[in-house]
């Protein structure tokens, strides 16, 4: 008999396997939370510049913008895109310093990774404090 050789296949790894059972270091989840945060700010950014059009066509039009508005999932929904797009910048800005060879040692890209959560999250919760009483 032949000796047969058993190669090694490459692991398919879908995302939710990445996320929820590999253990990602913090810059490895600040990055997936990044491109994800990019995405949704791009997907709802049509349907949000429609409801802007149509709450300035008209005072009717407003009210009724401003009745949806009001309703609890819809500050909430406000409050995490408002959070998407402080996550998005803050760590676009990261990034950008990580492009010039700044902060890529270990220690200083965990440092700037808690940096861009704390920030954004605290920037979220400055803004949104008075929407959400």
């Amino acid at each position: 008999m032949s000796e047969m050789r058993i190669r090694k296949r490459p692991k398919y790894l879908d995302f939710f396997s990445i996320v929820f059972s590999i253990q990602l270091p913090l810059p490895g989840k600040l990055s997936i939370l990044h491109r994800l945060s990019g995405v949704g700010i791009f997907l709802v950014l049509a349907p949000l510049l429609w409801l802007f059009q149509a709450s300035v066509t008209s005072p009717e039009s407003f009210e009724c913008f401003a009745l949806l508005a009001a309703h609890p999932l819809a500050k909430l929904l406000f409050a995490g895109l408002i959070w998407a797009f402080l996550h998005h910048f803050c760590a676009g800005i990261r990034f950008l310093f990580l492009d010039l060879d700044m902060g890529v040692d270990l220690a200083a890209a965990r440092r700037s990774t808690m940096i861009v959560f704390v920030v954004s999250l605290t920037l979220t919760v400055l803004i949104c404090w008075r929407a959400l009483l």
